[in-house]
């Protein structure tokens, strides 16, 4: 089967639900209940918007949401955003390590947080961009959006060059 893509304004989408979406095309034709997602959720940003089904089986692919019209494209931002809720660490505010599995307590933009990271060489990644992502040993995520931006104390807890 061949993927249909969504190259331009063609559709409007129409919000349902904080991650459904209608697909109302000017043709005439109307996809109902899709769940926007990133197929690069770390690196795609905006490009590649897989749009699924209720049964999860890929409708279409938003190419850009640039192309899309300004409502389409912040109803689709929005739904990504409710997704892909990622805290932001701000700061980070104790450390310690005990058989090699270290203990974070850090400030978000969602409160403060404690949590265990069990392998750093799996569960921290230093991405090209100057974001870090941290992932949890109850697998949920954190990021760092521009190490830069931390606090002198902040960026000797994280243990590593910067």
């Amino acid at each position: 089967m061949a993927r249909f893509y969504i190259n331009s304004d063609e559709v409007k989408f129409i919000r349902k639900d904080s991650c459904l979406v209608d697909a109302v095309f000017y043709d005439g034709r109307v996809i109902e209940d899709l769940e926007p997602r990133r197929l690069f959720p770390v690196s795609g940003g905006s490009k590649y918007i897989t749009l699924l089904d209720k049964d999860n089986k890929e409708q279409a692919i938003i190419r850009d949401l640039a192309a899309l019209i300004p409502e389409s494209k912040e109803i689709i931002e929005d739904c990504l955003k409710e997704y892909y809720l990622i805290p932001k660490i701000e700061k980070l505010v104790e450390r310690s390590e005990k058989f090699g599995v270290l203990k974070w307590t850090v400030d978000t933009d969602r409160g403060r947080q404690s949590f265990t990271i069990q392998n750093r060489q799996y569960d921290i990644k230093v991405l090209y961009d100057g974001r870090i992502l941290v992932r949890d040993s109850n697998d949920n995520r954190y990021e760092i959006p521009d190490v830069k931006k931390l606090d002198k104390h902040s960026k000797k807890l994280l243990g590593f060059d910067i």
